[in-house]
Parts: C-alpha cells; sequence; structure tokens
C-alpha cells in the first residue's frame, strides 16, 4: 500500500493553498525546506527519499525488507497491527509446541521431537525478536519519532536546529492520538514552527 509517497502534483496545489492562505510561517534560514535530489519533488517536513522504492515517503519511519515496502505516514498504523497480529500468532505457535513436547532423557525421544524442539526455539528467537520492535515502534510512537529520526537525528538539518530536544512531540496521549486516529496527513511545518516559537 501507499505509505505516503509525495507526489509531484502536490506541490502545485500545496504553492495555490499557501498564497491564499499562509498558514505555514517563513522557514527559518537555518533550516532549509529543500528539493529532493533524486525524484525533483519538493519534501515536505519529515519525508525522506526511499532508494528502494524510488519515492519520496511523507513521516518516512524505514523501508521494512519483510514487506517489501517502505513505512511511512499512511501506513505505519497498520504496520504496528502487522507487528502486533505477527507475535500474537507466534505466541500462539509457541503454545502449541510446547504442549506437544514431553521431556525424556533419552536419544530416542530426542530423535523423535528433534523437528519440533528446533521450531519450539526459533519461534521463540522470532517472539523475541517481534516483541522487541513492536515494544521499540510503540515506545517512538509515544514521542512522536520515528525510526529514521531517531538513528539519524544529528543528520536533520530540522532536528539538529531545533530549539527543543523533539519538537514534533505533543505528550504521549496526543502523540498516540494523532498517530491511531488521525485520518489526514499532518503538516508537521505547522507543529514545528509553532512548537518552536513558544515561549520556554
Amino acid at each position: 500500500m501507499d505509505p505516503g509517497f509525495v507526489r509531484a502534483e502536490e506541490e502545485a496545489e500545496a504553492d495555490k493553498s499557501e498564497e491564499q492562505c499562509m498558514v505555514i510561517p517563513q522557514v527559518s534560514s537555518s533550516v532549509k525546506m529543500r528539493r529532493c535530489g533524486y525524484c525533483m519533488v519538493k519534501q515536505p517536513m519529515r519525508a525522506k527519499h526511499c532508494q528502494l522504492c524510488q519515492h519520496c515517503v511523507r513521516r518516512f519511519d524505514h523501508h521494512c525488507p519483510w514487506i517489501e515496502n517502505c513505512v511511512g505516514e499512511k501506513n505505519h498504523p497498520l504496520f504496528v497491527v502487522y507487528l502486533s497480529v505477527q507475535l500474537v500468532v507466534l505466541l500462539w505457535g509457541g503454545h502449541i509446541a510446547w504442549s506437544g513436547l514431553y521431556f525424556k532423557q533419552s536419544w530416542e525421544w530426542l530423535r523423535h521431537n528433534i523437528f519440533l524442539l528446533i521450531s519450539f526455539l526459533l519461534i521463540v528467537i522470532f517472539t523475541i525478536v517481534v516483541l522487541l520492535l513492536l515494544i521499540s515502534h510503540l515506545y517512538l510512537i509515544s514521542c512522536n519519532t520515528t525510526t529514521w529520526e531517531f538513528m539519524s537525528y544529528h543528520r536533520i538539518s530540522y532536528l539538529r536546529h531545533s530549539e527543543l530536544e523533539n519538537p514534533f512531540d505533543q505528550g504521549v496521549i496526543r502523540n498516540l492520538w494523532r498517530f491511531f486516529c488521525s485520518c489526514h496527513l499532518t503538516a508537521w511545518e505547522k507543529i514545528y514552527f509553532h512548537r518552536n516559537n513558544e515561549p520556554v
């Protein structure tokens, strides 16, 4: 599914609406809004070009090899649901595998149960990986940051030049509400400039 690809036709619409009502404050000289060097579209704040998808993605989180797609503003909530369902299925599979094991100390038992034992160990490893992924994503969502922003904080101009540690953080409840319940794309520039202009 579309993770929130930035389209060239959106740029013309954004320019028209910006002329009609100046909603987004002028960008300060320290934070440069840029044009993508690959697909030549004007990138909104928090967008990044994905080399594998060959598109700029809004609120880019990461490119997931398991779903062969980017995780961005439009599909990130569904990615969290995907991880949750995957965790439930792995726990269920682990329970089934464990219930089939009857431990005896003999080579005959090991020979008959080796595949079930290996399956159980693999399920345990995958369960730990998926659980850690889900916990890390929920933590980042509660802070309103992305994996890309978390890993590359020092290289991203709008985070480096911000007076706040995380200019998009609006508190855990509002962050979770915006992430899971918002049906429209967010103008991150408005939140960024509003938060940075707040008195400290």
